[in-house]
């Protein structure tokens, strides 16, 4: 977009959508969507830098597609008026995570092993004589180097299970802990596409709706820029836009994306679509279910030794339900959630290749959780700490990609893409905010005595 039409769009002008349509989405839109395609294995690059020689430029004219159905009038929402989730999620809670059935079942049983064992040493012990605990503990202390011993030969088994079971992350080349096999999450895959589709089975799209196209190509010409990577190659990226106002998205590991249509009116341009959706591959890509169903599992085999304790030392039933209470939150705060945030962060950073490799105006990536965050702002939704987060908040998610976009435009630049015209839509995006502020403030001067000053209302002009 041109710096007016920009400048228009993301103050809310409903006339910009034209503009969209005219010159915004002819950069992606038009891409065949490929699938399937032999690729030379031997051309993958851990560093994602590298093009693929049959990628499009995205400064083809092509037929022009609107976000829109073409069966109802067009809607268009600034940033500020959507209705959004605290998080923008890859995919909910557990479904982020699948692990095989049988760990599914046998998960509950350990846990209720781990408390009747601990409980019954507790009644052991209270049953004993005083006698005999004191013998007990004396030949505990006689025989304290043995017992240091098995309990260190226990820790190094833990250690080298750990240790043999490390793999290198594709692209990045991270070391990873995996602990399942793959091929119970394509199982799982599939059995979790099933139930989405049972439950969004009255709300897909169909493929002759503009927003489906726009999605597919996007989706189409992502894989088709990344096919050096053999494992973008390897999936058959199959398209399902829903149609829920929830802002959000997910990739299932066996390569079906489901699309929210409520993320359809967040982006304000196509370069934001673009980037999420490569976020989105990049979580499959990486294998971020299998290597969260690992290290969750792990820990959760780990705690049974702190979780029997627990209920061994514990003098009441009472005092041991908040033990195990607190261990699980600080297993929770101190380890899953931390690595959550770190998934995430390397989604963006490889989503954000991807991106760059399909010519994408990589800047327009941060624009988006500013945006974000400017509408949690204006909805008066409670700003959480980020520890308390399974996703980094939107303000250091934006800082995080603008440290991240000098390398991802070099990229950009080392596949010929076109030079990247008009203003910088961080710039537009800043400058808006000033004129929205300073608008704001002329409207409240006059009306200051008549609203609560502990809820400010602002209303923001269209131009």
């Amino acid at each position: 977009l041109s710096g007016n039409d920009r400048n228009w769009f993301l103050a809310g002008n409903p006339d910009s959508c034209r503009n969209i349509v005219g010159k915004g989405l002819r950069c992606l839109l038009d891409v065949p969507h490929t699938s399937g395609q032999e690729v030379d294995r031997n051309a993958h690059h851990s560093s994602g830098r590298l093009c693929s020689q049959s990628s499009q430029p995205l400064g083809e004219k092509i037929q022009s597609l609107q976000i829109s159905s073409v069966e109802q009038p067009s809607r268009y929402f600034p940033a500020w008026n959507i209705q959004i989730n605290r998080s923008f999620h890859t995919s909910p809670s557990w479904q982020a995570a699948p692990v095989p059935l049988f760990w599914i079942i046998v998960k509950p049983a350990q846990k209720l092993f781990a408390i009747i064992l601990g409980r019954s040493i507790r009644n052991w012990w209270k049953a004993l004589p005083p006698n005999k605990r004191e013998l007990f503990k004396e030949s505990a202390r006689k025989n304290k180097w043995k017992i240091l011993l098995g309990v260190s030969s226990l820790g190094v088994v833990f250690v080298m299970f750990y240790f043999t079971h490390l793999e290198e992350t594709p692209i990045t080349g991270r070391a990873r802990l995996l602990v399942f096999g793959k091929e119970h999450f394509r199982e799982l895959s599939q059995m979790e596409y099933d139930m989405w589709m049972e439950q969004f089975k009255n709300q897909m799209l169909p493929e002759t709706d503009a927003r489906y196209q726009v999605v597919e190509r996007v989706v189409g010409h992502l894989s088709e820029s990344n096919k050096d990577v053999p494992q973008v190659a390897a999936l058959k990226w199959v398209i399902h836009v829903v149609d829920e106002p929830g802002v959000n998205a997910f990739v299932l590991p066996n390569g079906q994306v489901f699309v929210f249509t409520g993320l359809l009116d967040a982006v304000s341009d196509i370069h934001q679509l673009s980037f999420i959706l490569g976020h989105e591959i990049a979580h499959a890509v990486l294998e971020h279910a299998v290597k969260k169903a690992s290290l969750v599992h792990f820990l959760d085999f780990l705690s049974l030794i702190f979780l029997t304790m627990i209920w061994a030392i514990c003098p009441r039933d009472s005092l041991a339900i908040v033990g195990q209470w607190i261990q699980s939150k600080l297993q929770e705060f101190m380890f899953d959630r931390p690595y959550s945030r770190t998934l995430e962060a390397e989604a963006d950073k490889v989503g954000l290749q991807f991106a760059a490799k399909a010519c994408v105006d990589v800047r327009a990536s941060s624009v988006f959780w500013q945006q974000m965050e400017l509408a949690e702002t204006i909805q008066g939704q409670p700003k959480l700490p980020e520890w308390l987060s399974t996703h980094p908040s939107h303000e250091n998610r934006a800082e995080h990609l603008d440290r991240l976009i000098p390398e991802a435009l070099k990229i950009r630049e080392s596949c010929n893409c076109p030079s990247l015209s008009g203003p910088d839509p961080r710039l537009i995006f800043r400058l808006n905010m000033q004129h929205l502020l300073q608008s704001s403030k002329g409207q409240e001067a006059p009306n200051s005595t008549k609203q609560d000053p502990s809820k400010p209302k602002l209303d923001f002009p269209h131009t």
